[in-house]
């Protein structure tokens, strides 16, 4: 039988052994108070142990706004408001198995946003009282920001920063069949540079780089709605999917494009049609339906898109009926 002095050394030598671990750690009694900051904890949030012993504002620490940490959660028996703070977790099917989760956090005393992966474990008395929770932290900031580097990549033109032609592609089947479903209208731009072989024999394949970023950006500060979608489709071509969208509503848009490129007035001294960089667009506008498909969609701004340069370029042109393309 252990002896009282035999478990006072042995509850000693394990809060020793926690202070000095390589992983943050700091541990909840059952009232959720902190009873051990370790130094690596103090390390990673900027706040000192004597700040936060015998408190519950340990929060302080991770965030700028009260909540709860995962610790918490555990000594209050609800796991089922991680999905409320955490952006991912296990699942809560056992909290006598603890906690893990990960998150984004301000961490207001080093003045840095820090992603975190973080395990709450609890500690039971023979008796099955909850005496304490134990809770871990891994800083995986550096993981994390090469994984959304990878993603961004994967979706995203890496020279203009829009959605890529495989987003586009993946964006538009998902659309048409939403709207399909909900018996809306959709509308798809096609945008062209005009004279863009033109302006890279004049002044250089850097300024042309430079030039279709401008372009993008103006594109993009003109297409705000959540649901819409601008992407570079190839080359000096770019596009917009517009969701629940009516012709009228996609000429405005493009109208407003338009305007927001002409107004950077670009220098284009061997365009044929203006002394800057202007823009040929075309606009489509089709209810989905079993009788087309999303490509026709594409085919009819396409179609439009031919007829702008055609007619002289510097200018939008529209269709809302797939018939329209025999006219190409």
């Amino acid at each position: 039988m252990p002896t009282s002095r035999n478990t006072e050394s042995a509850h000693v030598f394990a809060v020793r052994l926690m202070q000095h671990l390589v992983v943050p750690t700091f541990v909840l009694n059952a009232e959720r108070r902190v009873i051990i900051w370790n130094k690596a904890c103090e390390r990673l949030t900027g706040v000192p142990a004597h700040e936060v012993i015998g408190t519950t504002n340990h929060w302080r620490a991770f965030y700028d706004q009260e909540r709860h940490c995962l610790a918490d959660l555990v000594v209050l028996g609800c796991p089922d408001t991680m999905d409320q703070l955490y952006v991912t977790h296990t699942e809560p099917s056992d909290c006598a198995h603890g906690l893990r989760a990960e998150n984004w956090c301000v961490m207001p005393q080093v003045k840095k946003r820090l992603y975190l992966a973080v395990d709450a474990g609890p500690i039971y008395d023979e008796e099955g009282n909850l005496l304490a929770v134990v809770e871990t932290l891994r800083d995986q900031t550096e993981q994390k920001l090469a994984q959304m580097a990878l993603q961004s990549l994967a979706v995203k033109d890496g020279l203009t920063g829009l959605a890529n032609r495989r987003s586009f592609d993946e964006k538009l089947e998902a659309e048409w069949l939403h709207n399909q479903r909900e018996g809306t209208s959709m509308a798809i731009l096609l945008v062209d540079v005009d004279h863009f072989k033109l302006y890279n024999d004049t002044y250089g394949h850097q300024k042309g780089d430079t030039c279709l970023k401008a372009v993008a950006a103006a594109l993009d500060q003109q297409v705000f709605r959540p649901a819409d979608l601008a992407a570079r489709y190839g080359g000096e071509e770019f596009a917009v999917i517009m969701p629940n969208t009516d012709l009228d509503g996609a000429l405005h848009v493009a109208d407003r494009i338009q305007e927001a490129v002409q107004a950077m007035n670009l220098p284009h001294g061997a365009s044929l049609t203006a002394e800057c960089v202007t823009l040929s667009i075309g606009a489509a506008a089709l209810l989905p339906s079993d009788d087309h498909a999303a490509a026709d969609l594409v085919a009819a701004a396409d179609a439009a898109l031919y007829r702008a340069k055609r007619q002289g370029r510097n200018r939008v042109v529209c269709t809302d009926r797939v018939e329209e393309l025999a006219e190409a």
